[in-house]
This record gives C-alpha cells, sequence and structure tokens, in this order.
C-alpha cells in the first residue's frame, strides 16, 4: 500500500459497530418482563388482598422457622459428616475407602422423598433400637417410634443424604490443594492431622464453599416435601391454610415469596462470603520459619561471622603494587 493511503486509513475516524440484534433482542426482552409483571399485578386469580393478609400469619411465620431450623441443622451436620466421609474417601486405610464409598453410594442412590418416608417408618423395620455387645446382652432398648418423630426424621434424612453430596465436594476440593504442600509439611515435622487442620482444609474452604452454599439453597427448597409426614414447616402450614379456606394460589403465592426473601438473602450473604475470601489473601505460608544453618564440621558459628564480614573484592596490597 502506497505511503499516502496508509496515512489517510490511520487517520480516519473509528465507527463503533452498533449491534442492532443486540438492542431489538433486549427490547423485546423487557417488553416481555413488562407484560408478565402486568399479568402478576392485574390477575384477579392471585388475590392480593389475601396474599398480603396471610403473608404475615403466625402459622406461616412459624413454618417459616422450622423451615430454617431444618436446613440450618441437616447442612452443619452435612458438613461435619462429610468432611470425615472425604478424610476416609482419601485415607490409606482400604476398608475406610470402602465404608465411606459405600455410604456415598447408598444415599445418592435413593431419592429424597423415598429416603423421607422410609426414615419416617423406620418403627416398621425396627420397632426398638437395641445398644449392646452383637449376640450378647443388651445394655440400652429406646422404641423407634418414640424417638423418630416427623421433625427428627426430617432433620436425619436431610443430614444423611446431604452429608453423601458434601463429602464428594469436600474430597474434590481437598484433591485440589497441590500435593507439595502436604509433603513439605511433612517435612517440617508436621503431623497428618495437623497438616489437614492448618493447611489443607483451610484452602480447600475456599473451593467448597461455592458448591456448599449452592447446596444450601437447593437443602432449604427441597424442606418443603416434609409436609408428606406432616412436619409443620413453610409449605404443610400453608397447605393447612388453603386446605380450610380455599384459597389455594395466594397461599402458594404467599410461601413462594418467602422462599424467594429467603433465597436471596442467602445468595447475597454467599456474594459477600466469596469476595471475601478473594480479597483476603490466604493465612497459609504467613509465618516464617526459622532455620538453622547447617555448618561443616571443621567450621565454628564465629568463622563463620568472619567470614561474612570479609569483603569478597578485597585483595592482597601486593597484588595491587
Amino acid at each position: 500500500m502506497p505511503e499516502h493511503e496508509q496515512g489517510s486509513a490511520a487517520l480516519a475516524p473509528h465507527i463503533p459497530n452498533r449491534h442492532i440484534m443486540r438492542w431489538v433482542v433486549a427490547a423485546l426482552l423487557v417488553l416481555l418482563l413488562l407484560g408478565w409483571l402486568q399479568g402478576l399485578a392485574f390477575n384477579q386469580a392471585l388475590d392480593w388482598p389475601t396474599i398480603g393478609q396471610y403473608f404475615l400469619n403466625y402459622d406461616v411465620l412459624a413454618g417459616l422457622g422450622r423451615t430454617l431450623l431444618i436446613t440450618a441443622i441437616s447442612i452443619v451436620v452435612a458438613v461435619i459428616l462429610g468432611a470425615l466421609l472425604a478424610t476416609m474417601r482419601l485415607s490409606d486405610n482400604p476398608v475406610l475407602r470402602g465404608l465411606a464409598w459405600l455410604y456415598v453410594w447408598f444415599f445418592r442412590s435413593i431419592p429424597l422423598l423415598v429416603l423421607l418416608v422410609l426414615t419416617f417408618n423406620l418403627s416398621l423395620l425396627w420397632p426398638t433400637i437395641d445398644i449392646g455387645i452383637p449376640y450378647g446382652p443388651v445394655f440400652l432398648s429406646i422404641n423407634t417410634q418414640e424417638l423418630i418423630n416427623p421433625l427428627v426424621a426430617a432433620i436425619v434424612t436431610f443430614s444423611l443424604q446431604q452429608a453423601a453430596y458434601t463429602s464428594e465436594v469436600l474430597r474434590a476440593s481437598i484433591q485440589s490443594v497441590p500435593a507439595g504442600q502436604r509433603e513439605a509439611a511433612v517435612a517440617l515435622g508436621m503431623t497428618r492431622t495437623r497438616t489437614m487442620m492448618k493447611i489443607v482444609f483451610p484452602q480447600a474452604f475456599r473451593v467448597a464453599l461455592p458448591p456448599i452454599a449452592n447446596d444450601t439453597i437447593n437443602l432449604l427448597k427441597s424442606t418443603s416435601l416434609v409436609a408428606f409426614i406432616a412436619v409443620p414447616d413453610l409449605m404443610y402450614s400453608v397447605q393447612q391454610i388453603y386446605s380450610s379456606n380455599f384459597r389455594i394460589v395466594p397461599l402458594l403465592i404467599v410461601a413462594t415469596l418467602w422462599y424467594m426473601i429467603v433465597v436471596s438473602i442467602l445468595s447475597v450473604g454467599q456474594y459477600f462470603i466469596e469476595r471475601a475470601l478473594r480479597s483476603s489473601p490466604s493465612r497459609v505460608g504467613r509465618r516464617t520459619i526459622e532455620v538453622e544453618p547447617v555448618l561443616p564440621d571443621s567450621a565454628t558459628p564465629d568463622d563463620t561471622a568472619a567470614e561474612s564480614a570479609t569483603p569478597t573484592d578485597a585483595t592482597p596490597k601486593e597484588n595491587r603494587a
């Protein structure tokens, strides 16, 4: 290309791409959203006065509290049990690895609703729970039906099944930590337990936090299944109300709004926790380790200090002359 053409091309103004289709699609989506909101606002079947009447109803709020209680206890137990299972899966002991794999396989294979109903009817399988020596004396016998009420059955079911999924998340997170850090910890004389607690788990937690937070949200929504075993949670409380006044859709909207509010709060909390973990440096590796220098057998600390104080570029007087 001639020089005058290159100069004119360089001075030509830059014309940005208009992306017309992008704006057309965005406008269509906004119109669809506005039409959907208008349909919700003016739909007589929703009965917004009834929604406002029962939104802060005592039974609804009590059911919401039980839903949060089941979710909180279940996810805490699942994380603790999942950490134990993940450690067993990574153990050198084949028996521990096999038992952990069997646990994960069993509870991931059964649908949640089926497991919930089975746990609730556990007394039909074992009328009593005996504690003692196998084929020997029994020290304690507990009536299963008295022990496992609907609320306990719900917490046990969600805890045990969620632990199976959480253990796989933690196992993958632990394996994501470089093996060289474990080797360095062993070289420093740290035990395996101390290495896991001080080096591996703090770093694995950063990786495991997003999927565990998502599992918590899914667990919160899955608690609506406890209505099948008559646990008075949010969904069951709403069902009891609309079974008496036949306001089915407004009461379901009340439950939907409360689930959306709680999930939104959890999502915002997850966002801020992840941002704090990304912005703050890891505590692993902050401490400096002082290592004593290894001296030759013929050297002494005084000789080493004298040698370090002597300039390396010093030359004898006769060489300068």
